[in-house]
């Protein structure tokens, strides 16, 4: 089994910045992708940015420009910064990732969450 653990989250004014981390440990013989998704109260939750092992980036339309997702893959460890932020990005953030713990088997895990707030 693995672990997300996040970190970053807080409260902010609109037009300021916020970084998330989020660190994966257990056991991980390989991770395939790992990304952020945010809920807001009453909506679905929606997919942010996610980076794969090849490096491959997905941004939701709402944050190009905006937020930047990277990575240390020794660390196995994500981060998201967020600049610019709008009152619209205020939800609850979730890291998630695809994990393989050994050569055929893979998982799919969330991290709590981090409640990112933007308000004046």
């Amino acid at each position: 089994q693995a672990h997300l653990v996040e970190s970053g989250g807080g409260l902010v004014q609109p037009g300021g910045s916020l970084r998330l981390s989020c660190a994966a440990s257990g056991s991980i013989f390989r991770i395939v992708a790992m990304g952020w998704y945010r809920q807001a109260p009453g909506k679905q939750r929606e997919l942010v940015a996610r980076i794969n092992s090849g490096g491959g980036i997905n941004y939701a339309d709402s944050v190009k420009g905006r937020f930047t997702i990277s990575r240390v893959t020794a660390e196995n460890t994500v981060y998201l910064q967020m600049n610019n932020l709008k009152p619209e990005d205020t939800a609850v953030y979730y890291c998630n990732g695809y994990i393989y713990s050994d050569v055929y088997t893979w998982n799919e895990y969330w991290g709590q969450g981090t409640q990112v707030t933007v308000s004046s």
